[in-house]
């Protein structure tokens, strides 16, 4: 048996694993100035576009589990970026607001988004392949994400 699905070349899962640590390692000098990383970057694109949300909405958002987004909020807190405090109206819900320092960082990142796209445009693939990876790639979370998938689910 020569096993060809064990191939890293044959997989699906390593292109899209290695372009992610990449694509994040670009991320990473811009970051660098704001003093967030990219997981904190991520939560604070979510906050950007909907402040004052429930943690749960920031954890469905992101596809993470509330153990790795709480320490994420902690340290965020902790740099006086966002606060955290329980609903009046269900005390079993924590809802996250930006201070006036994460909306500041709003403006500063701003930026990045476009500068990062310039730099593949350049060096890698025309702005339109870029937008069509994006869609392919959504299309492919959200057929993962679905309950109807649970064999897809559980071999990853």
């Amino acid at each position: 048996m020569t096993y060809e699905q064990l191939k890293l070349d044959n997989q699906l899962c390593f292109p899209v694993y290695a372009a992610s640590r990449l694509i994040i390692r670009q991320y990473q000098p811009h970051l660098d100035e704001l003093g967030i990383t990219y997981p904190q970057y991520l939560v604070l694109m979510v906050l950007w576009e909907n402040d004052k949300i429930a943690v749960s909405e920031i954890t469905n958002r992101l596809i993470l589990n509330t153990n790795t987004i709480t320490p994420l909020l902690k340290r965020l807190e902790t740099m006086g970026i966002l606060t955290r405090h329980r609903s009046p109206d269900d005390e079993r819900k924590v809802i996250v607001s930006l201070t006036d320092k994460g909306h500041e960082l709003r403006h500063k990142a701003s930026r990045i988004p476009q500068q990062l796209i310039d730099g593949l445009k350049q060096e890698a693939l025309p702005l339109q392949e870029l937008i069509e990876l994006k869609q392919k790639l959504d299309k492919l979370i959200h057929y993962l994400k679905t309950d109807n998938n649970e064999t897809l689910k559980t071999d990853y």
